[in-house]
């Protein structure tokens, strides 16, 4: 399609010209804004949230009943005669037991037993009232807080270290904490969450074995040397690395087994006997070094002196059982020389 087009020219005259006009065909049209929808404020915030739905409300207990907790250990007859209180009381006040939705096709069979129960209660007699006061100065006084420290106790030291263990629980004395330890490890099963508290203690004490094997592994390592600190060598295969010296490498070794490995800190003050050493006093890449990048290198160094000490370890056996000990060979022939005789 052609149109006039005014312009002017290099004289200053206006003129008109065709001007080619693309047909409406090729239009691109933009794209059109994608509303959201509206939401629901309540799902959406159950959602974020993540709430639950609204839970069977909970059975009545008589008043004045006292709190036991599972870690108190209390005698198993004192939580039959409370259940036995708990149902009557129910009884008295005509409680009917709801269904538990949570529980599927077993709710209508769990609703029925625990109705059976609440109708079968019969109150305490006497003597069971009394039983049930002494029953209740059997348990241990021991609260939250104190059981949580002998978890963690147990965990840091391991469950044979009981002495470290008594001096971490405040406020219990020392023949307290061993009569506790002795109870717990014997009626561990009747706590509910014991899976959890066993699997915590026992990384506790997988990490108490590996700094023991560590510890050893340096022994045996630095044992090899009379002057280990300008002796020891490592045996680095292909993971020698480009940063570190063999010299830097072999004083962190040395200085952690001085200090010792299984010292709380020991990193802090391996930094500060690098930056006080005479021979690094110019070399600022080992002085500038982290606590914590001294310790990825001693993890790196660590890993090498343990394959080190296992590939001696495998030598040995095979050389002994290439050449047995002494006494050993002359015990084989005397067996042969005896063999020999009574055969003739």
């Amino acid at each position: 399609m052609l149109l006039p087009h005014r312009c002017i020219n290099s004289k200053g005259k206006i003129t008109e010209r065709n001007k080619k006009i693309l047909p409406v065909g090729h239009w691109i049209e933009p794209p059109k804004r994608e509303r959201k929808a509206n939401y629901a404020v309540d799902a959406y915030f159950r959602e974020a949230l993540r709430t639950s739905e609204p839970k069977a409300p909970k059975a009545p207990r008589p008043p004045k009943q006292p709190i036991i907790q599972d870690f108190q250990f209390f005698p198993p007859r004192l939580f039959e005669l409370l259940d036995q209180e708990i149902y009557y009381f129910r009884k008295s006040i005509g409680y009917k037991v709801p269904k538990n939705p949570e529980l599927g096709s077993d709710a209508n069979r769990a609703q029925k037993e625990e109705q059976r129960k609440i109708d079968e209660a019969e109150p305490l007699t006497e003597d069971e009232i009394v039983e049930k006061e002494e029953l209740l100065t059997q348990g241990f006084n021991w609260t939250k807080r104190d059981f949580n420290q002998f978890i963690k106790a147990n965990e840091k030291y391991g469950r044979d270290d009981i002495d470290s263990i008594c001096k971490e629980v405040e406020g219990k004395t020392p023949e307290e904490v061993r009569e506790y330890s002795a109870v717990f490890w014997e009626r561990c099963q009747e706590l509910q969450d014991i899976d959890r508290i066993i699997s915590q203690i026992d990384r506790g004490e997988a990490k108490i074995q590996r700094r023991v094997d560590i510890k050893h592994a340096l022994d045996a390592k630095i044992s090899r040397y009379r002057a280990p600190f300008h002796q020891l060598r490592i045996v680095y295969g292909n993971n020698k690395g480009k940063n570190y010296t063999e010299e830097e490498d072999r004083f962190l070794v040395c200085m952690l087994h001085k200090l010792g490995f299984d010292k709380e800190n020991v990193y802090e003050e391996l930094k500060s006997a690098v930056r006080c050493a005479p021979q690094f006093r110019f070399d600022w890449f080992i002085k500038s070094r982290t606590a914590l990048e001294l310790q990825r290198r001693c993890n790196t160094l660590i890993t090498l002196i343990e394959r080190e000490n296992q590939e001696l370890e495998e030598k040995e056996k095979a050389e002994k059982k290439k050449h047995p000990p002494a006494s050993k060979r002359k015990i084989e022939n005397n067996t042969t020389k005896t063999t020999k005789k009574r055969k003739r």
